[in-house]
């Protein structure tokens, strides 16, 4: 396979990835409804960052030995769990605002800071057992082996770039001025939707890992 029939492949299934709803879409979606864009947009910067991560330890091996170390993957999908439930938890606690306070907030900076909302991006992608699989699978499958480093290495630059992109355009459309005034009075019935969404991601990881324990230990 050359390059560009292979950099097409990942581009497609890269996009059918990032586009599916995750806790990476969550995040990005509870920035832009409470704290506005620069948030959503800082957000989306740590989610790419966090490719970075995934690709480093696929390029350098160490993904095969999560892959390859049952109670690794385990510990390392429990602490996502949790990380994901904490986050799940403060979004299920936002209010609903009145209507001066509303108006209020479309003329002062957002509560959160830029490099809370990107380390929040970062942690939140770098966590996510779903990413892992996902560059496991792809540098062992869809990648060939004898695919040239430096080929890989921009195949795993792309795929960060593109997934910073593509959740900053969501920003931007979410964040619209008529989208930004509806979410401002009702969104936090969408904060508290993602809260229930980041609980259900959260205990579908700890399931999924305490059936592994089982599977490990029956």
């Amino acid at each position: 396979m050359n390059f560009w029939s292979e950099f097409l492949l990942i581009v497609v299934v890269h996009f059918m990835a990032v586009a599916s709803p995750g806790p990476d879409f969550a995040i990005v979606l509870r920035y832009a409804v409470r704290y506005g864009k620069k948030a959503a947009l800082s957000a989306s910067l740590g989610i790419g960052i966090g490719i970075l991560l995934h690709v480093t330890y696929s390029l350098v091996g160490i993904g095969l030995l999560i892959k390859t170390t049952p109670w690794l993957y385990l510990a390392f999908s429990v602490i996502a769990a949790m990380y994901l439930a904490f986050l799940g938890v403060q979004a299920l606690r936002s209010q609903a605002p009145n209507v001066k306070q509303a108006v209020e907030n479309e003329q002062v900076e957002p509560e959160l800071s830029s490099r809370k909302a990107l380390l929040t991006g970062f942690i939140t992608n770098g966590l996510n057992p779903k990413a892992t699989l996902f560059f496991l699978s792809l540098f062992a499958v869809v990648i060939a082996v004898d695919t040239p480093f430096h080929y890989k290495l921009v195949y795993g630059i792309y795929m960060a770039v593109a997934t910073a992109a593509w959740f900053s355009l969501l920003s931007f459309l979410l964040t619209r001025a008529k989208v930004r005034g509806f979410l401002l009075l009702k969104g936090y019935w969408f904060d508290r939707a993602m809260g229930l969404l980041l609980l259900a991601l959260a205990l579908h990881l700890l399931y999924g890992s305490m059936e592994s324990i089982g599977a490990i230990w029956g």
